[in-house]
């Protein structure tokens, strides 16, 4: 069995770490370059670092930072924000990154995963959804960091991103983010169902039963989480020790 990961995701404002709830009531959390390096050291499989308003504001994610982030991290970091065509994207992986994710872009213009994934390989492509539970199976995919509501819905979507050549799913339930009451496993077992290709859990996280309940109810290959691993209210070595006591594969 392939071992569960843990990714702490770093949301960037303005070239600092910051957490909000559900997607509002931004603070600051610290530099995260410094964060990313003690994460690594403590343990984690994987980073993200998302440059939160990019899409929103026009902007580019700064190539800068993931040249910093690079130097000082070395477990593999994924990187998104304001993607929007090849070049953005070969300016990432230039600079460091492992894997870029792209969001509200792909919304946009689905051939950019097409394209992002021959050019680069589907390992490189990170397709994340932040979706919005409307009723019963059905939830609505947004854009622009969940300000807008598209006519896309979750299931289908992740499949055509499967199918266009994503290489992962990054799934993150707004109504969940960062209310602490556990993951959307049933939409997250769904997709894992649907899909062939890893779904990274987003939204929901704190508590370690809730990592242990991701991986079995909600069958995700990954979880990722923001502010219990900002706030120190969950050690990842701690977290790992115990994902392994419940017979969860994880790397130590």
């Amino acid at each position: 069995m392939l071992a569960k990961r843990i990714i702490p995701c770093l949301d960037i404002k303005n070239g600092m770490t910051v957490k909000g709830i559900k997607f509002v009531g931004i603070k600051e959390v610290g530099d995260p370059v410094e964060l990313g390096a003690l994460y690594a050291e403590q343990g984690a499989d994987e980073l993200v670092f998302l440059d939160i308003t990019a899409s929103h504001e026009g902007r580019k994610t700064f190539v800068d930072l993931v040249k910093r982030i690079a130097q000082h991290v070395n477990i593999p970091f994924t990187v998104g924000g304001g993607i929007s065509e090849i070049k953005d994207a070969e300016a990432l992986l230039n600079a460091g990154a492992d894997k870029i994710s792209i969001n509200s872009s792909a919304v946009r213009n689905p051939q950019l995963i097409n394209d992002m994934a021959l050019n680069f390989g589907s390992q490189f492509v990170v397709t994340a959804i932040d979706a919005k539970h409307m009723a019963g199976d059905d939830w609505a995919v947004t854009v622009n960091g969940g300000r807008i509501e598209t006519d896309k819905r979750l299931f289908s979507w992740a499949k055509e991103a499967e199918d266009r050549g994503a290489g992962e799913i990054l799934f993150t339930s707004m109504d969940h983010d960062g209310v602490k009451q556990g993951f959307a496993n049933e939409a997250l077992a769904k997709l894992s169902t649907d899909l062939t290709i890893p779904i990274i859990a987003s939204g929901g996280a704190g508590s370690m039963e809730h990592f242990k309940d991701v991986f079995t109810k909600g069958k995700a290959d990954a979880g990722l989480a923001a502010s219990i691993f900002h706030y120190k209210e969950i050690g990842i070595p701690d977290l790992k020790q115990y994902l392994n006591t419940e017979g969860i594969s994880v790397r130590l």
